[in-house]
């Protein structure tokens, strides 16, 4: 799925308007009508009040449409109209005139200097004030409105966006403080940066029918990983298929105190559906693998503890390397050989990351496509330090293209970015992945991947859903806190399940 700017959305806008056609007043009593299931099935109970807080534009046009099929449906509807300016919009007026009576409607008007509002302590608060036409930092007496309405300790949801965010960029000055964003047709990009969780809180995307054509024919740089586009990607195994049939891949990894690394990089791999995977480790590594992972074969380097040698390439699909390898000079030199020689689909994370890190002009030795795992300060070694999640999202993009690499920045909504400039915001994963070992079952899914054929961009859409997904069903069982690397592995098969439908 693609996601739009917000000057874009406007035009979507405008562009279903004039081709539907529809009047922008009865598109905004759709938006109205999807809101408000949204809203009743996050809080059914119609004995909650509701205060709102309208601006003069369309996003308060909204707010008053929204209360009115609210007050309709049983709730208590009370109504701050926030005059801004001297003048309304026309979509804003209608709905002002199509309000039930006052007697029935509770409705204020705050001008610049009023007192503020009282708001019942145990009222939900809608933001309805500023829409994605902003264009700058809330500052006077509607920041300070803001500010104080974010003390309000009830549950708090913003109108398509939180009011005071910018739906491109990074919060600045004052800013609503949403526990819920219902937000019309797609997200924004601000919702996926890490500085405006706080103000975004949970969102929620309904549709509001905008026209598709638009969407079809509109470009974009940014995408949604979901499993709606990554389904078909699957691919189907041949009933006469064996081992040799679904590829073989090669993990470089483990150093002495670092085998573990080593262990879930090669289960996973296993469980992404390779047909023979190979791990090359440190000589101490051979007693423990081979009975840790019976599966996989097991290669040894001439080094005791550590790897110096690269093995011969030419049995192998695909090649991961990094997963606990360490840096000392021997695997430094060792990474730099088989930059020199590899022909091969590849993937680059962890300790491999770091020492590409000290010499960045390396680089240009990855094959294209090559795949890299960085996890932000891996990201930040590699390519430098940004001001914020805005900043690094242009630099991500163009190091994948200058370099011509797919990098993988994990994280909430971990983005991929491809050579082509694009970016795939990931849908699936929680919070409770953020454990140690967690990148390794990643490098072996994506390597394995790999292995079985399917493209470098394939297998890292592929691959971070998936690994997300199991994560998902790992933290339904046990939890996010209890959630460990192993337990990605184990719900690997269930993620494929339920991707395959």
């Amino acid at each position: 799925m693609k996601l739009f700017t917000g000057s874009q959305i406007k035009n979507w806008d405008q562009f279903t308007i004039q081709n539907e056609p529809v009047s922008s007043v009865d598109l905004m009593e759709r938006a109205a009508a999807a809101f408000v299931q949204q809203f009743v099935s996050l809080f059914p109970d119609t004995r909650q009040s509701i205060h709102f807080f309208a601006g003069p534009g369309n996003n308060g046009g909204d707010a008053l449409a929204i209360a009115r099929m609210l007050h309709f449906k049983g709730y208590e509807v009370q109504i701050s109209i926030c005059e801004l300016s001297s003048t309304f919009s026309e979509d804003f007026t209608i709905n002002l005139e199509q309000l039930p009576g006052l007697e029935t409607i509770v409705l204020h008007r705050i001008k610049k200097g009023d007192p503020w509002p009282n708001i019942n302590g145990e009222s939900i608060v809608v933001d309805g004030v500023f829409g994605t036409g902003l264009n700058r930092p809330i500052e006077g007496f509607w920041a300070e409105l803001i500010d104080q309405i974010n003390h309000h300790a009830g549950p708090k949801i913003a109108i398509d966006i939180p009011s005071g965010l910018p739906a491109d960029g990074i919060a600045s000055g004052s800013v609503f403080r949403a526990d819920h964003t219902i937000s019309f047709e797609r997200p924004k990009l601000a919702f996926f940066l890490a500085e405006n969780h706080a103000f975004v809180g949970q969102f929620h995307i309904v549709s509001i029918g905008l026209a598709e054509a638009f969407a079809k024919k509109e470009s974009s740089l940014f995408y949604l990983n979901e499993p709606e586009s990554l389904r078909p990607l699957l691919q189907k195994r041949d009933a006469f298929g064996h081992k040799g049939s679904f590829g073989h891949a090669l993990l470089i990894s483990g150093s002495f105190g670092m085998l573990g690394a080593t262990q879930l990089c090669g289960r996973a791999c296993l469980r992404s559906g390779a047909g023979l995977v190979s791990l090359y480790v440190p000589k101490i590594a051979y007693p423990i693998l081979q009975g840790a992972i019976p599966e996989a074969m097991v290669m040894v380097d001439p080094n005791e503890r550590t790897i110096s040698q690269i093995p011969d390439l030419a049995p192998y699909a695909a090649v991961g390397i990094g997963p606990g390898l360490g840096q000392s000079s021997l695997t430094r030199a060792a990474l730099w050989k088989l930059l020199r020689r590899i022909d091969k689909k590849l993937v680059v994370d962890a300790d491999a990351l770091n020492i590409l890190a000290k010499e960045p002009a390396k680089l240009k030795a990855l094959p294209p496509n090559s795949i890299l795992t960085p996890h932000p300060g891996e990201f930040k070694r590699l390519f430098g330090a940004s001001k914020n999640s805005w900043e690094q999202l242009d630099l991500l993009r163009k190091k994948s293209q200058d370099w011509q690499i797919i990098i993988i920045l994990k994280g909430a909504y971990t983005r991929i970015a491809l050579p082509n400039g694009r970016v795939y915001f990931n849908m699936s994963g929680n919070p409770g992945m953020a454990t140690g070992g967690s990148g390794d079952v990643l490098t072996g899914l994506l390597t394995g991947l790999l292995a079985q054929g399917y493209s470098p961009e394939e297998a890292a859409r592929l691959g971070v859903f998936l690994h997300g997904s199991a994560g998902d069903f790992a933290a339904q069982e046990n939890s996010q806190p209890a959630l460990t690397a192993g337990d990605i592995i184990q719900n690997l098969g269930k993620a494929f399940k339920k991707l395959a439908g």
